[in-house]
């Protein structure tokens, strides 16, 4: 445990040094997630001329009224490659992502489930994929972000017939293909 301490320890120091010499910080907020109720920050980081490190979090561990529920936690790493200056225009993407859901009477569009309105998912996903995006520059500190990614995500799940029941009907994993990331961010820059 010590070990993997120091080993986060050494690659976020590396990241803080890369971030002074290269200048940027930034802040941010995806605005849709806002709007749904589902709390979100993300970090970028500056580590060299062109690159940087994203690092967005989301945690929803509320319910909706009506029994609706999109609980919700995860993380979802990327370096961006910017093709002029770093927070500024277009730039390329890899990203992973990692985290764990529970969800239920709620109709998501590119979900992998068909039947969320009937019954309750709760389990975990991680996977990868390749983004686009743009950012305007909004003022001295703030811009304004559009990304979309496609990739893969592995779902595993265990399904109950209904919203409270602890009876579980199903238990299994699900390959997933399509759109693994959409932000519209607003940015602060330090």
């Amino acid at each position: 445990m010590k070990s993997m301490f120091r080993k986060v320890l050494f690659v976020l120091s590396l990241l803080l040094v890369s971030s002074s010499m290269y200048g940027q910080i930034a802040v941010k907020t995806n605005v849709p997630m806002d709007v749904l109720r589902i709390p979100n920050i993300g970090f970028e980081l500056g580590i060299s001329k062109k690159i940087t490190l994203d690092v967005p979090l989301y945690y929803n561990p509320w319910k909706f009224s009506d029994d609706k529920q999109l609980k919700l936690s995860m993380i979802q790493p990327e370096i961006r490659y910017w093709l002029c200056d770093k927070f500024n225009g277009h730039f390329f993407g890899v990203h992973g992502m990692v985290g764990n859901y529970q969800t239920t009477g709620i109709d998501l569009p590119f979900s992998v489930f068909d039947d969320l309105d009937s019954y309750r998912y709760k389990g975990n996903f991680w996977g990868a994929g390749i983004s686009y995006g743009y950012q305007f520059l909004l003022g001295e500190h703030w811009n304004l972000e559009a990304t979309l990614g496609f990739g893969y995500a592995r779902v595993s799940y265990k399904k109950y017939e209904c919203k409270e029941c602890p009876k579980m009907e199903e238990e299994s994993d699900k390959n997933y293909f399509g759109p693994t990331k959409a932000a519209l961010s607003l940015i602060y820059l330090f």
